[in-house]
């Protein structure tokens, strides 16, 4: 469709009366952004959903708009003032509590890895897997699948074959130094990237 065709869809069909061709020409360019009704709207008129007009969310505001989910409904589902919310959602910072976090990653249709991102909790993954890959990884399963909300069972095999991984990266390591307990480049790389090894083992929620 050409932008205006596009342009008076949202228009006449979707109340955006103030939409010219040059916006949606201005958008499909990447020189501007459509607001969260405006974006709406492109996706009725392009019969669409407004994920698909989107790259991987990022932001909370993205997350709830790639859902189509008013601000308003996100505030009441986790028992937020509209006003706090949309405070969150300026300044991209969650700071609500445990339980207000599970509502939101059911409201917003959060998987894991984006629930992790999008609530700050990432930094604490990051501790916990490295905790289990530097001592015995069987004793924080029951940790790190409370924060991810997910079967202990599915833990298994990632963490032990990091484990292993990272045992063996250190096993070079100490050969290369003589047996002295240098911690190595690539040991310590293994740990900055932990997260990234944590969620490459599951591909669905890449």
């Amino acid at each position: 469709m050409a932008p205006g065709h596009v342009a008076y869809g949202m228009r006449v069909s979707f109340g955006a009366a103030h939409v010219t061709p040059q916006h949606v020409e201005a958008w499909e360019r990447g020189v501007a952004l459509p607001s969260a009704g405006e974006l709406a709207a492109l996706a009725g008129a392009l019969w669409c959903h407004p994920r698909e007009l989107m790259g991987r969310p990022r932001t909370l505001r993205e997350h709830r708009i790639a859902q189509g989910v008013a601000a308003e409904d996100v505030a009441r589902e986790t028992g937020l003032s509209l006003h706090a919310y949309v405070r969150m959602e300026e300044a991209d910072q969650w700071t609500g509590d445990g339980r207000q976090s599970e509502k939101l990653g059911r409201v917003l249709r959060l998987p894991p890895r984006d629930f992790v991102a999008v609530t700050g909790l990432e930094g604490e993954l990051a501790r916990l897997l490295t905790e289990a890959v530097t001592t015995r990884w069987q004793a924080h399963v029951r940790a790190i699948a409370k924060l991810l909300s997910m079967e202990r069972k599915r833990l298994h095999a990632p963490l032990s074959a990091m484990c292993q991984e990272y045992q063996v990266l250190m096993a070079a390591t100490l050969s290369r130094a003589g047996g002295t307990t240098a911690s190595g480049e690539d040991g310590r790389r293994y740990l900055e990237e932990i997260v990234d090894h944590f969620w490459a083992r599951f591909p669905e929620q890449s």
